[in-house]
């Protein structure tokens, strides 16, 4: 990282901004400073271990140990757990119902002519919710999907006409503490990587990637004018959603077709079949707003007109 002495005050100013929302969520989740500071703990002994992976176990506790300044036997616990808990975590499952909430958004035989989701039929042929849920998956029934739905508060089922069409912009589950927890955690950290990654590759850390990072920022705006500029990112994320999502699925869908039908098979030693083996990525792309009252200094009060005066000694 940089040596410039500014930097020091720098970062304690980012970081102050950076646990300020986490703090609050803490207070309102109830969670104490011993479980946010064993997760501190954590969270360091994790980084500093990824980060020297490649040196032997009893070396690498050493390195720890010294880059994080927690102590030598509470940086060995916190390997073990670190690594029994890793071992043990299954890896995310795919939402079925999050997926669904994608497709309706924004493939077109599933909007209306002003390009907002349809409201659908519940069964029957293309376009139905019936049909586009199977497009999604065979494994779980309609039903199953539609119900997932209802009970996230992101779709509303309409009995008398036997029509679904769904009540939210994005994919935000109400009444679900657990699920919204998790986006939370989802979103937030892959925005805070890719941001922490960018400034790393600044400074000039080997092998950071660099990530697409933009931001605007405006003030002054009144109740009438934040109410249209929510509407304007609603439309642009709608727009947004129409056109990659498609682009993104057509990629995954070549991808998948390529590795299935190789340009050369391997050659006869493990060594080659790894070095053949293709690299795939995740991405994340998401669009947030964030709005709070601005204060602005007072206008000054009108200059007082100029007094007149009866006295004649300051007018002669």
């Amino acid at each position: 990282m940089s040596t410039d002495p500014a930097s020091p005050d720098a970062l304690a100013t980012a970081m102050r901004q950076l646990l300020a929302p986490l703090a609050r969520l803490a207070l309102a989740q109830g969670v104490t400073h011993a479980t946010l500071d064993e997760l501190m703990k954590q969270a360091l002994v994790d980084a500093a271990d990824q980060a020297h992976a490649a040196l032997p176990p009893h070396r690498r506790v050493s390195r720890i140990t010294t880059a994080t300044g927690i102590h030598r036997r509470e940086v060995t616990r916190l390997v073990t757990a670190l690594r029994d808990g890793a071992a043990q975590q299954p890896p995310p499952a795919r939402s079925h119902a999050s997926e669904l909430f994608a497709h309706w958004r924004s493939q077109p035989p599933y909007l209306g002519t002003d390009g907002a989701p349809a409201a659908l039929p519940r069964q029957g042929p293309a376009p139905s919710f019936e049909s586009l849920a199977q497009a999604i998956t065979r494994d779980v029934h309609p039903r199953s999907l539609l119900d997932e739905l209802l009970r996230l508060g992101l779709a509303q089922l309409d009995a008398e006409a036997d029509t679904v069409r769904l009540v939210r912009d994005g994919f935000v589950p109400l009444g679900d503490q657990a699920r919204m927890l998790q986006v939370l955690g989802r979103n937030v950290g892959a925005h805070l990587d890719g941001a922490v990654d960018n400034l790393l590759h600044d400074a000039g850390v080997p092998g950071t990637p660099r990530h697409f990072e933009q931001a605007i920022f405006a003030g002054g705006l009144s109740e009438a004018s934040l109410a249209t500029f929510r509407q304007l990112v609603t439309a642009q994320w709608q727009a947004t959603l129409q056109a990659l999502v498609p682009a993104l699925e057509d990629l995954i869908a070549r991808d998948a077709a390529e590795a299935a039908d190789p340009p050369s098979a391997p050659g006869p030693h493990p060594e080659d079949r790894l070095a053949r083996t293709p690299v795939r990525h995740q991405v994340r792309l998401g669009l947030y707003t964030h709005t709070r009252p601005q204060h602005l200094p007072a206008a000054p009060a009108p200059a007082a007109p100029p007094e007149s005066s009866d006295d004649t000694d300051a007018a002669s």
